[in-house]
């Protein structure tokens, strides 16, 4: 048994690594390696609960714990992406611990169910004959484009008291369930490319009509290019002061991102007013080169403005206002959604039909179609889509 308390002595002397420590499974093994051999009642109890930890994330240590690896946003990590090269004796630290830890993952409690007077069953486990070292360093190499942390693990991000919160079941949308607007979208998707390749990108304002899917856009595009490295921020309009925070915490991170604010429109003495503008201007701490700000709305100004903020007793009634209109012009970028005409929804219908396998007479289809849209209030790429899904599920 003196191997195993050697194990729990090198496990506890992680320095790069030590985050894992806290994880629900290894601290479970921790315990089962320190546990008195003596008791058996006690070795038992602490076998089972580390088996019982493990086999609720899965059924092989080796991966788990390489996964875990991969996951950690650690020191090591924080300096690889820095200017400067990574310190010689963190190297030198990563490249025992990661010798360490791929042995760690051929634990296989052998050892353990031998010593122990129990005529019981205890579970095994996997091992898989992983390459610690290789993948760890092959996740190095292409940190640009997978990240670490949470951000190695997630796509997309909410914001709650100032930090982030991921969305563990994000909307799977795709742009190929995104029929029409192609011309319109595809200005989003060369901004998008562009931040990717580290190039001058533009905020990006996308206005036009309730339900011509400026939002569903956005989500896709960070579908389609989170492989290469894009992330998404949603922020509400209340939370806008927070973000030069987050953006002073995600200006050291090797991945790209969008800070996501839907459906935008404010008052014309509404606070978080200022806010947007600062951000759009910059500040006298720069503007990071890995965000941008996409935000939709269906207000072309932004501005909610009434016939009484046109009197009242600002001298410089006409520059307040000018201010207010311009908003709207501090993006780099507009891209207008219009209500579709009526070709271009029935060509969404027809797009939309094939996608879901929906076999029925062109004219039968358009004339449903059309008489839906009326009683949806209007076309748009929303209503068609809401039809085929009617008529798939067999509701006329």
């Amino acid at each position: 048994m003196k191997s195993l308390t050697l194990t729990s002595m090198q496990l506890r002397s992680l320095v790069i690594f030590r985050n894992i420590l806290s994880d629900p499974v290894i601290s479970r093994l921790q315990k089962l390696l320190d546990a008195d051999s003596s008791d058996t009642a006690a070795c038992v109890d602490a076998y089972c609960d580390f088996a019982a930890a493990l086999f609720a994330r899965s059924d092989d240590l080796s991966a788990y714990l390489l996964n875990l690896i991969m996951e950690d946003e650690n020191i090591y990590m924080l300096q690889s992406c820095g200017s400067r090269p990574v310190s010689p004796f963190l190297s030198e630290c990563l490249s025992h611990e990661l010798d360490f830890l791929q042995k760690l993952g051929s634990f296989d409690g052998r050892t353990i169910r031998e010593s122990l007077s129990f005529q019981g069953f205890l579970p095994s486990w996997k091992n898989s004959a992983l390459d610690f070292a290789s993948a760890y360093h092959e996740r190095i190499a292409t940190i640009h484009q997978k990240g670490y942390g949470i951000f190695a693990k997630y796509r997309m991000f909410t914001v709650k008291d100032g930090h982030l919160v991921p969305v563990r079941h994000p909307d799977p949308q795709t742009l190929d369930q995104l029929p029409g607007y192609e011309q319109e979208r595809s200005k989003v998707i060369a901004n998008t490319e562009a931040l990717l390749a580290g190039k001058p990108a533009n905020n990006v304002l996308l206005y036009g009509d309730a339900g011509t899917g400026k939002s569903s856009t956005v989500k896709a595009i960070v579908n389609a290019y989170c492989d290469k490295g894009l992330r998404l921020v949603e922020v509400k309009k209340n939370q806008l002061y927070q973000i030069p925070d987050i953006t002073e915490a995600l200006s050291r991170n090797p991945l790209k991102f969008i800070l996501f604010i839907d459906d935008l429109s404010f008052s014309s003495n509404d606070n978080d007013f200022a806010a947007l503008k600062a951000i759009l201007e910059g500040s006298v701490n720069g503007h990071s080169e890995n965000f941008v700000v996409y935000a939709t709305s269906n207000r072309r100004h932004l501005i909610k403005e009434s016939w009484d903020d046109r009197s009242g007793s600002d001298l410089h009634e006409g520059d307040t206002r000018q201010e207010l209109m311009s908003l709207s012009a501090r993006f780099g970028l507009t891209v207008t959604f219009f209500r579709p005409d009526k070709d271009r929804y029935l060509d969404i219908v027809h797009k939309l039909a094939a996608q879901y396998g929906i076999d029925m007479p062109e004219e039968q289809l358009d004339i449903r179609a059309e008489a839906h849209a009326t009683r949806s209030g209007g076309r748009s790429p929303r209503v068609a889509k809401q039809f085929i899904e009617l008529t798939k599920a067999g509701i006329k």
